[in-house]
């Protein structure tokens, strides 16, 4: 299975080329290439080289030589030779959103709550840059070739997280995701044709939950429901998944789907 982190599309523009695109005086460009480079290790597993980030980024080799070595002075990379890697002051970035925000803070006795009652492991996930992007996360078992953890991102229209997620969004941000993205076959099973997914978006919508079936990775069926606010928009989803040879897609439906629904709705206190 592809990596959380591979680019779903090879001839998407390169994350130079959108931060090149930009017209906005008061954006700072060397700014968002130190944060591009940060964003290339993910998932990375081994040491990179200049040459490496800078094909992953778009970004010319002595930009990021020169974001390389300012991170390293400020105790964000390290580095051996050619090879850098991040050093662990780089969490700090990523605490101060998980440590400010109610729900990433006060979800995890749901979500730890939840798997126990079901026996499978619960995630909770929000909408960013067309992916879910998963702040927190109780792993009873491991049902996926990947490990998954807050931080983790998957794409948005193959998964029951972010099935929820878009069929909430208004119509015309809607119609601008469908426009926009390249739905490749995770599996043989994905949906890759925007007239259907729509079709089963409109329908997340209307049933209030989302069942995935082996669209995202062979052998894993989910299930997710919206989590809302306080103003009813829907600012976050939860899911639980399972084994597909183990869960039957209606056993989902009548024994987990109960269940999200009462961690939803504990959860939304917690929201503006």
């Amino acid at each position: 299975m592809p990596s959380t982190t591979d680019p779903l599309n090879s001839s998407a523009p390169t994350i130079s080329q959108e931060i090149d695109a930009l017209a906005d005086p008061d954006f700072m460009t060397t700014l968002a290439r130190g944060l591009a480079v940060i964003r290339a290790f993910s998932d990375a597993r081994r040491p990179q080289t200049i040459a490496q980030l800078s094909q992953q980024t778009g970004i010319p080799r002595a930009a990021v030589r020169r974001c390389l070595h300012t991170l390293r002075q400020l105790g964000y990379v390290d580095a051996e030779g050619n090879n850098f890697t991040l050093r662990p002051k780089i969490l700090t970035l990523g605490y101060s959103y998980l440590s400010s925000t109610p729900l990433t803070v006060s979800s995890q006795p749901c979500l730890d709550g939840i798997s126990r009652k079901l026996g499978e492991s619960s995630s909770l996930a929000v909408l960013d840059e067309d992916e879910v992007l998963y702040v927190a996360r109780a792993a009873t078992s491991r049902v996926m070739s990947v490990s998954l953890s807050a931080g983790s991102r998957l794409p948005a229209y193959c998964t029951s997280l972010g099935r929820v997620l878009l069929a909430a969004l208004p119509d015309a941000e809607l119609d601008a995701y469908l426009a926009r993205v390249t739905l490749l076959p995770r599996t043989e099973y994905t949906v890759t044709d925007a007239a259907r997914l729509r079709t089963i978006l409109l329908q997340v919508r209307s049933d209030g939950y989302a069942v995935n079936s082996e669209e995202l990775e062979l052998g894993l069926r989910s299930i997710a429901v919206p989590v809302r606010g306080a103003s009813g928009r829907v600012l976050a989803a939860l899911n639980v998944g399972a084994q597909a040879a183990r869960v039957p897609a209606q056993c989902m439906i009548d024994d987990f789907l109960p269940v999200l629904r009462a961690g939803a709705q504990e959860l939304a206190v917690l929201l503006p």
